[in-house]
């Protein structure tokens, strides 16, 4: 299983994460990320590649 890794620091709180993969990336009212999963289950490793592939500041990566 895979894990999500966030660069809080380059984070600027697009949305396209959440946008992409919205069971697993939330942005609070303050554009600040949570994930509601760490760990990628296998029916959600497409959905959350892709939303790591979107982000234009490369916060997002997948961890083995």
């Amino acid at each position: 299983m895979s894990r999500i890794v966030v660069d809080v620091e380059r984070c600027e709180g697009h949305g396209l994460c959440e946008q992409t993969a919205p069971e697993v990336f939330r942005l609070d009212d303050d554009g600040e990320l949570h994930l509601t999963h760490e760990e990628v289950a296998p029916e959600r490793e497409s959905a959350v590649a892709a939303a790591v592939r979107v982000c234009p500041v490369a916060a997002l990566r997948l961890q083995p």
